[in-house]
């Protein structure tokens, strides 16, 4: 067992002052005497020297004895590239470009109705039918003075090919032929706005009016028809990821209510921010083979805003930060077996994804980083390894 030496300028104060040891400090400070008060905080120092000196050579000989207690115990991991591919994360509802109500272009009775709900139509299917008033019979006429309008041009035509006739007997055949014709097409338009068909094909979602009701144009909704094919999602991008955010990136959607996730891309990215919450709109195309997606089922989306081929992803906790705001981490240099040196290294750090956080520099690929234990080294301290995590 190694001896204990006293320091001699401790041991020297402590004798000198040892007349007034009995002395305690409310009795000192009693007699008002300076030159006792002064005595008696002597001794006290003397004392606190002698204790910490004693314990500076206990601790240094409890080092020597027991290693372990000297070197800190470390966990490492290696600092490798690797591919960084982060999301921006927003919500979405999903919509459909067809998903209309349609309403009538003609005043009248709704005579006929063709169609249930549920019922899968095809685009120009007639789905109802509104009386005319008689349009058709006024029709009838009007074709009826067109042919004979027809047939006095022919004639005049002929006539005039011939040089028999006036030129104005010919000019006024022809305008008259024509006048009708453009009535009869004009009445068959006007009937043909009595037949309500399918804009696109899809889904009769709802048969709003029933047959026999008196229906009026842009007041009276008939159907709404809905084709789940072409379903996309809208939702709103902050303004400063209008460089990242583009056409044809990256998507992952998720449906918790379905609990489905799916792949897909941005369709569309928009041109204009919105001054009022500084955004721009971003469509998002949905795949629905099965028809399984509804529109307005809210969506979890993760938009791909920023790859990185060559990242050094590192744990967020074994990262510490020092008064001026700096962050560092510790590295091992010097390395021999299971023990090196922590040496202290100021990075910078990007973009994070869950608990990882992406180093742009301070730290190259193969470095090994001080994982658990990052928090009790010094800089230039001895560690001793336990293990390496390579990711």
């Amino acid at each position: 067992m190694r001896r204990l030496y006293i320091p001699v300028l401790a041991l020297t104060l402590l004798v000198s002052c040892s007349e007034n040891k009995n002395s305690t400090v409310d009795d000192v400070i009693a007699s008002q005497n300076l030159e006792q008060i002064r005595k008696k905080k002597s001794e006290l120092d003397a004392e606190q020297a002698l204790i910490a000196a004693n314990l500076k050579l206990l601790e240094d000989e409890i080092k020597k004895l027991d290693p372990q207690q000297k070197i800190p115990l470390i966990t490492t991991l290696m600092a490798n590239e690797q591919v960084f591919t982060h999301y921006l994360e927003l919500q979405g509802n999903v919509s459909t470009k067809k998903n209309l109500v349609i309403y009538p272009e003609y005043s009248g009775v709704l005579t006929h109705v063709y169609v249930t709900e549920g019922k899968e139509v095809y685009k120009g299917q007639i789905l109802a039918k509104i009386d005319d008033g008689g349009l058709s019979q006024q029709l009838s006429q009007l074709e009826i003075q067109a042919d004979l309008a027809r047939t006095t041009f022919e004639r005049q035509k002929r006539l005039w090919e011939q040089n028999i006739g006036s030129e104005i007997q010919y000019l006024q055949a022809k305008s008259n032929y024509e006048a009708q014709t453009k009535a009869v097409n004009q009445m068959k338009e006007q009937i043909g706005k009595t037949t309500v068909r399918a804009p696109f094909s899809g889904t009769i979602d709802d048969v709003i009016t029933e047959q026999g009701s008196v229906v009026m144009p842009g007041q009276s909704m008939l159907f709404r028809i809905v084709n789940l094919d072409d379903m996309y999602i809208e939702t709103d991008v902050p303004e400063r990821f209008v460089l990242d955010v583009k056409k044809g990136k990256d998507v992952m959607v998720e449906f918790p209510v379905l609990d489905r996730k799916i792949n897909t891309k941005v369709k569309q990215a928009g041109n204009f921010i919105n001054p009022a919450n500084r955004t721009f709109k971003v469509e998002i195309g949905i795949p629905n083979s099965d028809g399984l997606i509804k529109p307005n089922l809210t969506a979890k989306l993760k938009i791909n805003d920023y790859t990185n081929e060559k990242a050094i992803l590192i744990p967020m906790s074994i990262i510490s930060e020092d008064a001026e705001g700096n962050q560092y981490v510790y590295t091992i240099v010097e390395k021999a077996g299971n023990k090196g040196i922590a040496k202290r290294s100021i990075i910078t750090t990007g973009k994070t994804q869950g608990d990882f956080i992406e180093v742009l520099s301070g730290i190259e690929g193969g470095q090994e980083i001080i994982d658990e234990g990052a928090r009790s080294v010094r800089e230039d301290q001895e560690v001793k390894i336990l293990d390496s995590l390579y990711n």
